[in-house]
């Protein structure tokens, strides 16, 4: 559940830290609670910090602070309920920085993911995660 002045790691390379909530981009259901798969609109609180020699780079850091992105909610420390009763849950948010075109902003993904991002069309994000969080049936 994450809403208004909500903070979330940014577990991709865009060069974010920390960000924080502004808005959650969806239809007027669970009263402007986000949850896995929901698209956000953000404020850059942490990023890294860029020097000279790496800005001249292709790799350059992408974002920095006070920025506004959108970005797409990878983990929250609410418990989402699956179709077959079940309830996952991770130690923290987290979330994937987005541009305009609703791609991701950077290459690469550091960190464990939901599963039900790819049942809400969000597959790019599943495949490049290192892990992604499944629980099978005993």
């Amino acid at each position: 559940m994450i809403g208004l002045k909500s903070t979330l790691n940014v577990i991709d390379n865009s060069g974010a830290l920390l960000i924080e909530c502004v808005n959650v981009l969806k239809q007027k259901v669970n009263n402007g609670w986000g949850s896995v798969g929901d698209e956000i609109v953000c404020v850059v609180k942490r990023a890294r910090p860029v020097s000279a020699a790496t800005q001249a780079s292709t790799t350059a850091v992408k974002v920095r602070r006070g920025d506004v992105r959108r970005a797409v909610i990878v983990r929250t420390k609410k418990s989402v309920r699956r179709p077959d009763g079940r309830f996952i849950r991770f130690d923290d948010n987290a979330a994937v920085l987005l541009n305009n075109k609703r791609e991701m902003l950077g290459t690469r993904i550091g960190g464990v993911v939901s599963a039900d991002l790819r049942m809400k069309g969000w597959g790019k994000i599943v495949s490049l995660a290192p892990k992604m969080y499944i629980i099978y049936p005993s």
